[in-house]
């Protein structure tokens, strides 16, 4: 996975990242679902060490443009993990509250406890993005946040928080195809809006605010990864082999008892 990792300081050109490749996995679909029933068995286990241990807090940060699959990767790779220990976080429009706040203020109060993993499904980099792509802002306040986001994400990973952060890189073509199939489809037509249309229109410029964004704010204490996403069964393999090596790099362990099991007798 380390070929998907944007080194800091390095300049990204979305062109030359193939969001169709699929890796190794020359099998196709099957053999990747069933490779990923693996993976998320033993991300399982690591997180009910996680739980249980309650030292680590992990935060995972999934960006992409409309259709890219946030919700798809969080039921897939998430969705099966003990819900006592996994927290989605979903940023919409902000409120009126939220708004009378820094952009940072919403998104700090959804950080990660203890011994869990906290999902956010879009996050403070939209700050960067819809904000600049609208023009909502002019730019001499939204230039600015890439720097206050790297400090404040600095700030997380000092006081032991581990930061993944996720682009799910899926092309223009596909996201036609999804869309098309939300229309089709009854079951999925809740999840279109006519407004995704005006959006798609500002295709280009989405490119160039998340390379930007890409660029400047992938740091050794919280990378980005550009994952391939617009074979979907492929896109969860690596967001989910990224996360269980970081995992299984905590060296956690399950807590002692603070009592002698052999002393104990149950009648």
């Amino acid at each position: 996975m380390k070929r998907y990792l944007v080194k800091p300081k390095s300049l990204v050109d979305l062109s030359t990242h193939d969001p169709r490749d699929s890796g190794a996995f020359d099998g196709g679909k099957k053999e990747g679902r069933d490779h990923l029933a693996k993976l998320v068995a033993r991300l399982e286990e690591l997180q009910e060490v996680l739980y249980a241990e309650n030292r680590h807090r992990v935060l995972v940060v999934l960006q992409a443009m409309d259709t890219g699959g946030k919700d798809g990767t969080i039921r897939s790779v998430f969705g099966p993990l003990n819900p006592q220990g996994v927290r989605v976080a979903s940023f919409k429009v902000p409120t009126p509250e939220e708004l009378a706040h820094d952009f940072l203020w919403r998104i700090h109060k959804q950080t990660p406890r203890h011994g869990e993993i906290a999902v956010f499904n879009r996050s403070h980099y939209e700050d960067v993005l819809v904000v600049r792509v609208r023009s909502l802002m002019p730019e001499s306040v939204w230039s600015k946040r890439y720097e206050r986001i790297n400090a404040f994400e600095r700030i997380l990973a000092e006081e032991g928080t581990t930061i993944l952060k996720f682009f799910l890189h899926i092309d223009l073509a596909e996201q036609k195809e999804r869309f098309q199939a939300r229309i089709d489809e009854p079951a999925k037509r809740w999840k279109f809006n006519t407004a995704d249309l005006k959006e798609r229109k500002l295709w280009p410029e989405y490119v160039r605010a998340y390379e930007d964004a890409l660029s400047k704010t992938s740091t050794k204490h919280a990378p980005w990864y550009i994952i391939p996403a617009n074979r979907k069964w492929y896109r969860n393999i690596a967001v989910a082999t990224v996360v269980l090596h970081t995992l299984e790099g905590l060296g956690m362990e399950y807590p002692k008892p603070a009592f002698d099991p052999a002393a104990i007798v149950i009648e």
